[in-house]
């Protein structure tokens, strides 16, 4: 659980609706993204490639962490997150040795692959445990290391699936699967979802459940969420720190008992008139 502030009481709140690193238990779990999740949890009893696309704050981050606490309930996982999906094949091979428990000498290619193929072969056989890789940014892999990480996946020709992986990014991760080098990568994904911007009833139904998992779902008026939730323009992002912002002026506000719409005028609105207004000029000048 996420430490206490002592400052949060003061509404009502066990912790902070709008915190970044909030606990997957008290992330919003929609129809749609606990299909995603059951499929990938039936994914990786067999192994795999699923892919997850979507723009910038459209639900990709608390989908991933969400799916990587649900896999981390299975005894028989033992699940990596890749942490440098920009990095080279050499470094790649480092990273996946340190992720999986397995010395490798990344000049020697050849011999790294072996060995972690041999690890995850005898691991599936002898104690049923199954390797599963989390890779998020993943538009930023070289074509390279995405090879590689096709022909490390599969043994007996394609007879046997070794390792389940997750990837997911933004629209360029979908372009890059097109290119004609990753074809048969992209031919082996079996789990594939597009994140989507949120509608106005959606944030606000993300607004409620943040708020009632926190402790207190009147903080905030039904004219305020809605504000919020037209202010967010269908990011999800945008909306968590619109929400962190109003929490942190009401706490400096001793007088504030409750978020409302004055709150958002006095606090978001200014911002975004002073945007305006200098975009407005930029405009002019030239």
């Amino acid at each position: 659980m996420m430490p206490l502030d002592k400052r949060l009481a003061r509404f009502g709140l066990s912790f902070h609706p709008f915190a970044t690193a909030l606990p997957p238990g008290a992330c919003q779990i929609t129809t749609e993204m606990a299909h995603v999740l059951g499929r990938c949890d039936h994914l990786v009893t067999s192994g795999g490639f699923a892919l997850i696309v979507g723009d910038a704050g459209t639900g990709k981050s608390t989908l991933l962490r969400c799916l990587q606490a649900r896999l981390g309930e299975h005894t028989d996982l033992v699940t990596g997150v890749l942490t440098r999906p920009q990095a080279s094949v050499a470094d790649f091979y480092r990273e996946l040795g340190s992720l999986f428990g397995v010395a490798l000498a990344p000049s020697n290619r050849w011999a790294g692959a072996r060995v972690l193929r041999e690890r995850w072969q005898s691991h599936w056989g002898a104690s049923h445990q199954r390797p599963v890789l989390i890779v998020d940014e993943a538009q930023e892999m070289h074509t390279a290391v995405l090879g590689e990480l096709r022909l490390l996946a599969t043994a007996d020709l394609d007879a046997v699936t070794l390792l389940s992986v997750i990837l997911a990014g933004d629209a360029r991760l979908g372009e890059l699967l097109q290119a004609r080098e990753l074809l048969p990568l992209a031919s082996r994904i079996r789990v594939h979802h597009r994140t989507a911007a949120a509608t106005i009833p959606d944030l606000i139904l993300l607004l409620e459940h943040l708020l009632t998992r926190a402790g207190n779902p009147t903080l905030m008026t039904d004219g305020l969420k809605r504000s919020l939730a037209e202010h967010a323009c269908g990011n999800r992002r945008s909306l968590i720190f619109l929400g962190d912002q109003l929490v942190e002026a009401a706490l400096a506000d001793p007088a504030c008992d409750r978020l409302d719409e004055q709150l958002f005028t006095r606090v978001v609105r200014p911002s975004t008139v002073g945007a305006a207004t200098t975009a407005g000029r930029t405009r002019k000048a030239s």
